[in-house]
């Protein structure tokens, strides 16, 4: 209301000056000084005499203007900070603990091989997925989800060992025990009905567990977000994948390459998401960061499941 006041009180200063010898109301502006008495005020504007002298007599608009504008730099440290300077206030960023910085000095590569992975998928992984979808119902498409699912717990037994976690590394043998016996090869999941927690452990965790903790965001062909810690560690879990041990060429790698297909299917709800984001790399980046460091943190700070909008 004052800044719309304003301007009408300066657009006054082109009428001829009527003005009575009674107070007046100043505005200063850079280029000049403009004033403007009561009685050549709009109609409108006549029945806020109280409020109009209630303001200084004279106020700098370009001090205004730059004022409005200290107020509106989301940046400053004033915004972040609350009224004792040392908590941040209500709404504002997450401190570097709690939310972690995305370390990306390689993003211009990353970008790049973005790309690359954005156009393979669309061309190749997408369609197999949605042809996966339409052919195979439901049901099956659970029980071949639940099948992989039940053949990373040997793996997530091994690094959860490693990390001294020995209850969740007790845990994902019980589960893969049960589900592979009474689960018919880990197509039915009777663990879940036990109650026994299904957990994920790799070895990129147990490096971070070692003291690796902060490594370079890294984009991987056709693997996709990773790190440079995560790579090694990718690597590191090769031999713990039963499927890996299968002799059989053919066996092996149709294995894998349904593995691949289940992967990319549960993806698909995140497809919408994407398409809608103005920049999918940063999306996908960060997003990514995220369930990564509460898949390492989590437990050490007692959450021994990701969130529902992590999973």
């Amino acid at each position: 209301m004052c800044l719309a006041l304003a301007a009408a009180l300066v657009g006054c200063a082109s009428v001829p000056d009527k003005r009575p010898e009674a107070q007046g109301i100043h505005f200063d502006s850079a280029a000049a000084l403009a004033s403007a008495s009561y009685e050549t005020l709009p109609s409108e504007l006549r029945a806020v005499p109280a409020e109009i002298e209630a303001y200084p007599e004279s106020i700098d608009l370009l001090s205004l203007e730059a004022a409005s504008a200290e107020a509106a730099d989301i940046g400053s440290p004033a915004m972040l900070l609350g009224p004792a300077g040392d908590e941040p206030a209500a709404g504002a960023a997450a401190s570097p603990e709690e939310s972690p910085a995305v370390f990306d000095p390689w993003e211009r590569f990353n970008r790049r091989m973005h790309r690359f992975n954005n156009a393979l998928d669309r061309s190749v992984a997408r369609p197999v997925a949605k042809a996966y979808v339409k052919a195979v119902p439901a049901p099956v498409r659970s029980k071949v989800g639940n099948f992989f699912d039940n053949l990373g717990q040997p793996g997530t037994a091994v690094n959860a060992l490693l990390q001294g976690k020995f209850k969740h590394s007790a845990q994902a043998m019980g589960r893969f025990l049960v589900n592979s016996t009474i689960g018919v090869a880990g197509l039915f999941d009777p663990a879940s009905r036990l109650k026994m927690p299904e957990r994920e452990e790799d070895f990129g965790q147990t490096l971070a567990a070692w003291g690796w903790k902060r490594s370079r965001y890294l984009e991987l062909p056709f693997f996709g977000p990773s790190t440079v810690r995560d790579a090694f560690g990718i690597a590191g879990d090769s031999p713990l994948q039963p499927v890996s041990h299968v002799e059989a060429d053919k066996v092996r790698i149709g294995l894998t390459a349904l593995n691949l297909v289940d992967v990319r299917t549960r993806l698909m709800a995140f497809d919408s998401l994407r398409e809608e984001a103005s920049d999918d790399y940063l999306l996908v980046r960060d997003t990514w960061s995220q369930r990564r460091n509460f898949q390492i943190k989590g437990d050490a700070d007692g959450n021994e499941s990701l969130p529902d909008y992590l999973k």
